[in-house]
């Protein structure tokens, strides 16, 4: 799994570039149509979940306990919601949504894994 949370803490990383341009495009639009959609300002908090997540998921990639995997968790499942719930017209953030969905599940099956692993050390 040390491979798994390497991976998805690069990419997430390197997504979050994409995802915030993005969402400053669709906030810039969001504002010229003065459509009161928030799916510009919801994909930069998407952004900043993924950079976050992706830092803390390389950060804490070989570590025994589960304080990383279970903020990994958090932050990537508060990304997933967001992105899911507040997409509007910026369609793309409901992918970066299920991207962040996809890595905190990885991060769920991480977590669990370790706890069983713990259990057959003792």
């Amino acid at each position: 799994m040390k491979t798994a949370k390497l991976v998805t803490g690069i990419l997430s990383i390197v997504l979050c570039v994409f995802v915030t341009f993005q969402s400053c495009a669709a906030g810039l639009v969001n504002a010229l149509e003065d459509n009161g959609e928030v799916s510009g300002s919801a994909g930069v908090m998407v952004a900043i979940c993924l950079l976050t997540a992706g830092i803390v998921s390389i950060a804490t990639r070989n570590k025994e306990k589960n304080g990383g995997n279970i903020a990994c968790i958090i932050l990537y499942m508060i990304g997933a919601l967001m992105g899911g719930s507040l997409a509007g017209s910026y369609a793309d953030l409901k992918i970066w949504g299920g991207y962040a969905g996809i890595c905190g599940i990885i991060h769920l099956m991480s977590a669990i894994k370790c706890k069983n692993n713990g259990k057959k050390n003792k």
